[in-house]
């Protein structure tokens, strides 16, 4: 390949191009209205404006995208995340069109893009599962019998899901029929399919899931796990790897069991298999995502694999050139999604301009962005402004630099989820390990932030005055000083 389109915007477009410049290949950005300054937009050797800011007009406009490839003589296209990396239509029309699609197949990306034909998939493997149905269910009835079955708390989720959406927990049996109309009225807004299915609801759960990497020659291998655990809405904003409470043996096990995943749908590209893990430490297949993942930088620092280089190379026919036995854990690494969200509103976006934005840098830093001081946040996407990641010899050091990074991370203009990371690096739940997907309603509030705001306040006050007050002594001394010289001169 001599030249890549990345069918996407900000700090994963940027990311995406680093890779493709280090490997001697072009690049060309894609862009709306609202993007036309962007970072990405300037970083690329060629770059097409889609169209108007909302992305139904731009960013998943698949057809303007495709004729912009042909018109530029574009060899592959990169979706990285979101918009359209897991549109198996799109990636067919993109392989129609001659041109190489960086992921996936578009036959495993539709057999994984629903949760109930995966769970067909590889129940043959003897995977675990979480104990439930695996069919489409809209009759409150025989979803009332199903759940009396497995018993409360049951869980309804949307098969074509993700992000939270079209979800429900149930607690007890009359509550079911509101929760089912909810869960599929709200599928079938967000994805365009109302099928629902039921499942045992695991109560204390922890989120870890698996990245696989395959070629197209049959080589499959896994680059160990992340703990996705510390969540708001069922979506991710803190992760890191390797867990803290998986023993040797069963990241052993899970390994296999993603690669498996990986394998029953003759999968190609990166991919990530998640799992939940119970408190006696089951795990259970939960779904695959068919694309890069957000957290993939954490998988990278304790690997030093580039895992959008080994994309490119598989799309352009290369095997992999290591196996299982050649990766090892290397420390360990903290993500945290800096998104424009206000920690102290329920998380509610907040849109604006970036008045200040000054980035933590050192050894063990890395911040994947794509914004700048001056810019505008638009109200269209996604609400992240960067990913900061922090890697360490040890888990211990990995949190105290994320710590720091936190601090030194200036944002004004915007509320941003900063503060609640630092939270969750000083909370004793997290630091001890001891935590699952309920860490936010356990032991999150506004309140809690506020106070510990208002105690660093006052410390800070009290360091403050104390410089303050020495610093007089130092300039009463050299008064003193220089009135008993002037003295000596008259």
């Amino acid at each position: 390949m001599k030249k890549i389109l990345v069918a996407n915007r900000g700090e994963i477009a940027l990311r995406i191009m680093r890779s493709i410049k280090k490997m001697g290949i072009k690049s060309v950005a894609v862009y709306s209205d609202a993007d036309r300054n962007a970072p990405h937009v300037r970083f690329a050797d060629e770059a097409v404006c889609l169209g108007p800011a909302p992305s139904a007009q731009s960013y998943l406009d698949g057809d303007k995208i495709i004729a912009f490839c042909k018109e530029l003589s574009v060899d592959g296209i990169h979706p990285g995340y979101g918009f359209l990396s897991e549109n198996a239509g799109f990636a067919k029309k993109v392989k129609e069109a001659g041109i190489i699609f960086i992921g996936p197949g578009p036959e495993a990306m539709e057999v994984m893009g629903s949760k109930l034909a995966a769970k067909e998939c590889v129940k043959q493997y003897n995977i675990p599962m979480v104990p439930g149905i695996d069919k489409a269910i809209e009759d409150v009835a025989a979803a009332k019998a199903i759940a009396d079955s497995i018993g409360y708390p049951v869980l309804i989720k949307a098969s074509a899901g993700g992000g939270g959406k079209g979800m429900r927990v149930v607690n007890k049996s009359e509550d079911l029929p509101e929760q089912m109309e909810r869960a599929i009225s709200e599928a079938q807004a967000a994805f365009g399919d109302g099928a629902v299915f039921i499942e045992k609801y695991v109560t204390s759960p922890r989120h870890i899931e698996i990245q696989v990497l395959a070629d197209n020659f049959g080589n499959t291998v896994h680059l160990f796990e992340r703990e996705c655990s510390i969540q708001r809405r069922h979506q991710k904003v803190v992760e890191e790897s390797p867990s803290s409470v998986l023993t040797p043996e069963i990241r052993k096990q899970m390994g296999a069991a993603a690669v498996m995943v990986a394998k029953s749908c003759n999968y190609t590209s990166t991919g990530t298999v998640e799992f939940l893990l119970d408190e006696k430490l089951n795990f259970y297949f939960l779904e695959m995502n068919t694309r890069l993942q957000v957290e993939h930088p954490v998988t990278e620092m304790i690997t030093g694999i580039d895992l959008v280089e080994e994309q490119i190379k598989i799309a352009r026919g290369e095997k992999l050139s290591f196996t299982q036995d050649d990766l090892s854990i290397n420390g360990h690494a903290m993500e945290l999604r800096v998104y424009a969200e206000d920690p102290l509103n329920n998380f509610l976006p907040s849109v604006g301009n970036l008045v200040k934005y000054t980035k933590p840098e050192g050894a063990g830093i890395r911040v994947d962005d794509g914004y700048e001081e001056g810019m505008d946040i638009p109200i269209y996407y996604d609400p992240m402004i960067a990913k900061l990641v922090t890697h360490g010899k040890n888990r211990t050091e990995a949190i105290q630099m994320m710590i720091d990074a936190i601090k030194l991370y200036k944002i004004k203009g915007v509320a941003t989820t900063l503060p609640f990371g630092l939270f969750v690096m000083e909370h004793d739940a997290f630091v001890s390990g001891h935590f699952d997907t309920n860490f936010v309603p356990q032991h999150y509030t506004a309140d809690a932030i506020k106070e510990k705001q208002k105690n660093n306040a006052e410390a800070a006050a009290l360091v403050a005055l104390k410089y303050y007050l020495n610093k007089q002594k130092l300039v009463k001394a050299v008064e003193n000083k220089s009135t008993s010289w002037k003295r000596r001169l008259a």
